[in-house]
């Protein structure tokens, strides 16, 4: 199974109308298949000029590393030479705080990746939960 542009839009816009349901600032919002390409991105009204690049590195860094971001961060507070290691070895674009999450399918196998960024690193992971879970695709948050 693959990740479809369909499939890649309707978590967008999911995971947006999620933030704003929340009443969060402006998110951005990245989907990267299983090899990392870029299959959908969309930045909100009022966010920064880096946000795509944030939201982006969050999702490199989960499928780079088969993990959720959340569990890079954790691997960074413990073994900060380990994780800024492999930061240089992808050319500095692993974003290891939370709000990358792994797309898996019934069976476990990763279809690709959202990162988001915009708000708190907790609440971009919560708006990427939802996005992910609408297409009817299991959340690996880490």
């Amino acid at each position: 199974m693959t990740l479809t542009l369909d499939q890649a839009r309707k978590a967008v816009a999911t995971a947006l109308a999620k933030g704003a349901e929340l009443g969060l600032k402006p998110l951005t919002v990245a989907v990267l298949d299983a090899g990392g390409a870029l299959v959908a991105l969309e930045r909100s009204d009022g966010a920064s000029r880096m946000r795509p690049d944030i939201a982006i590195g969050k999702a490199n860094g989960a499928i780079a590393l088969g993990m959720g971001s959340r569990a890079i961060f954790k691997r960074a507070e413990e073994q900060p030479f380990f994780v800024q290691a492999m930061n240089a070895l992808a050319g500095g674009v692993l974003v290891p705080v939370p709000g990358g999450v792994l797309i898996r399918d019934a069976g476990g196998a990763i279809l690709g990746a959202v990162g988001i960024t915009g708000d708190t690193s907790d609440n971009d992971e919560t708006c990427a939960v939802a996005g992910i879970e609408a297409c009817g695709f299991t959340a690996d948050c880490g």
